[in-house]
């Protein structure tokens, strides 16, 4: 099955999927945690501010592709949600793990998702990041994920996932962020420059004033 996701709809489900790997007694999760496991500051990015409203929309969104569900019944103060990602992609935990840091934090080096995964799941070295790594993108039914090109200044490529459609990610990210800087350079040379002249002048008129 060939999915596309949105930002918020992958934030929600990597968020559903981290917690349920972490910290299993708290799952599935009440509305309110799952905000929360959203919004958090930590292990993410970008950080986001969600509110209830839009986390309920992506859910609804979600379970209409089958990859979320709902929990409610007797002795449930309030509905519970959680994620079918394992039965409708058929990932390992390795695998998940490797997804799952890609969904709530983005592009990353073999060596960030190795570290940042450990808490998810244990490799024993980068060969086995990238071993996981190239079985996600050379899935016959869809590449979850993808290598970017390496980006001037860096010495490794990063890793995306592929959940929300192909990833471009060219030299003009870096080349505007270069020549931005450039002119933010410029622009407080012209402005120290003209305090510089001003500061002149009034040291001028001061001395003809007192003389």
């Amino acid at each position: 099955m060939s999915l596309l996701l949105d930002p918020v709809e992958v934030r929600v489900l990597g968020a559903l999927l981290e917690k349920e790997i972490t910290t299993p007694e708290y799952y599935p999760l009440t509305l309110n945690a799952l905000v929360n496991a959203c919004n958090q500051k930590s292990n993410r990015d970008p950080v986001v501010s969600y509110d209830d409203e839009t986390v309920e929309q992506a859910l609804a969104l979600l379970r209409d592709k089958r990859l979320a569900f709902q929990l409610t019944g007797a002795g449930m103060r309030v509905p519970k949600f959680g994620h079918r990602i394992v039965e409708v992609l058929n990932l390992g935990r390795r695998e998940l793990a490797i997804l799952c840091e890609l969904m709530v934090r983005g592009p990353q080096t073999v060596g960030e998702l190795r570290n940042r995964s450990e808490r998810m799941h244990h490799f024993d070295d980068l060969e086995g990041v990238e071993t996981c790594l190239r079985n996600l993108a050379e899935r016959p039914d869809q590449a979850l994920v993808k290598q970017l090109e390496r980006q001037p200044g860096t010495k490794e490529p990063r890793w995306a996932h592929l959940l929300s459609g192909d990833v471009v990610e060219t030299m003009h990210a870096t080349t505007d962020t270069a020549s931005t800087r450039t002119d933010r350079m410029a622009a407080l040379e012209n402005e120290v420059r003209e305090l510089r002249e001003r500061l002149e002048s009034l040291e001028r008129q001061w001395k003809e004033f007192t003389s």
